[in-house]
């Protein structure tokens, strides 16, 4: 028969049963009943609590006493080094590189010529203007001249046309006399006219002259390419025997001093951001900068909702570069908070961020809080009286209106 095996397996069931429903049973076996009843005492609950007249129990709490201190508030955003200025120079004009290259890294200065070309037959062409424009400038003494000839002729046809109308009145002229000066006299108007004409011909000459020599003067300067400010070469200039044609790169010159920080704060906080507010930053190197802001873009990222804000800082030394990743700390305006520990902080049944504070007659309120900054020491948090009794330890097992004895405690300085 098989009642063997139906035994053993029933005696395993009891064994496990106590091993693990009545696991008291087996270790207090061998002691005493003084050491049973010491043992169950001291795993026994344990609670804060004090007994009041009535007999309701009191929870004890322990209280700080905070007061509020102004603090200056911060801007942190996330932003990158830039240069104050960057500029490719390009070709104006074309032709071959006549000069001698300059490498990047290289410091210069504004007006240090970077790239030269080669002149060709421009220098002709500038004399040539200049020939003709010497040649216009002949031009206009010798068509003043015939001005004041024409204009001479014109005043003696004028006096015969008047003598031959009176001798004419008095009958000693006759008619075809008198048409005959009428007739000289529109010459020499005519003849006045067309000097004039010939002197404003040969003035516009002249203008058209200076304009071809500034023209030429200009291509000219244009084969040499200058840096337009003080600055650090990018990249290498072009290189000699090169051809440069109309928008051919020259170099790329970047300003580092002062340097700029550029960060994007969102639109919740962007009206606590001033001009000229001071600001400090630290690269992920462990540099410490320090400057003021000194734009805030008033247009919005369309995409992520932030302002452009940047900062100038000195960096005469060059140890900072263009593209550094930077953490940026905006100075705001000061506003009265209390440093509290972070374990004070509490949420109400709505989710509110807030603190448990005591009240009149040691009851409990909640009241909500706002935080401003987590630092080492704690957090700071606005939203409370001048003076307010926050409950630090016991704030978790109270609720509004219940009564508390409380233990206070000042905040360590």
């Amino acid at each position: 028969m098989r009642i063997f095996p139906i035994l053993t397996a029933a005696m395993v069931a009891v064994v496990i049963y106590v091993f693990v429903f009545q696991r008291s049973l087996i270790t207090n076996f061998n002691k005493t009943d003084a050491e049973i009843t010491e043992t169950s005492v001291s795993q026994a609950p344990t609670t804060n609590l004090m007994p009041t007249a009535g007999g309701a129990p009191i929870v004890s709490v322990m209280v700080l006493k905070s007061y509020a201190q102004n603090v200056d508030s911060a801007v942190n955003v996330r932003g990158e080094t830039r240069a104050a200025r960057q500029v490719s120079l390009r070709a104006e004009t074309s032709g071959s590189v006549v000069s001698q290259p300059l490498r990047k890294g290289t410091f210069v200065t504004k007006g240090q010529p970077m790239c030269k070309i080669d002149p060709g037959t421009r220098g002709a062409s500038l004399a040539e203007t200049k020939a003709r424009l010497a040649e216009s400038r002949a031009r206009v003494p010798e068509a003043g001249a015939r001005v004041i000839e024409a204009q001479a002729y014109l005043a003696e046809a004028l006096i015969n046309d008047r003598a031959a109308e009176k001798l004419s009145q008095g009958g000693f002229a006759s008619d075809s006399r008198v048409a005959s000066a009428t007739a000289a006299t529109q010459t020499a108007r005519a003849g006045v006219a067309a000097a004039e004409s010939g002197l404003q011909s040969s003035i516009a000459g002249i203008q058209s002259a200076e304009a071809a020599v500034a023209s030429a003067e200009k291509e000219i300067s244009r084969l040499t390419i200058h840096a337009s400010f003080d600055g650090i070469l990018e990249s290498d200039t072009a290189e000699l025997g090169s051809l440069l044609q109309p928008g051919g790169l020259c170099a790329t010159v970047i300003q580092l001093d002062p340097i700029k920080l550029v960060g994007f704060v969102p639109e919740i906080a962007i009206n606590h951001v001033k001009l000229g507010a001071t600001a400090s930053a630290k690269l992920v190197d462990g540099l410490d900068l320090h400057g003021s802001v000194t734009f805030i873009s008033r247009s919005a990222d369309k995409l992520t909702r932030t302002f452009q804000v940047e900062v100038t800082v000195p960096n005469t030394d060059f140890k900072i570069s263009d593209g550094q990743t930077a953490d940026i700390a905006i100075s705001a305006q000061g506003a009265p908070a209390h440093l509290l520990p972070g374990s004070a902080l509490t949420l109400d049944d709505a989710g509110t961020l807030g603190i448990r504070a005591l009240a009149e007659n040691n009851i409990v309120q909640f009241v909500p809080v706002t935080l401003i900054r987590d630092t080492m020491q704690g957090v700071w948090v606005s939203g409370l009286p001048e003076q307010a009794n926050v409950i630090v330890v016991g704030q978790e097992f109270v609720i509004d209106g219940v009564v508390v004895n409380p233990t206070f405690t000042e905040a360590a300085q």
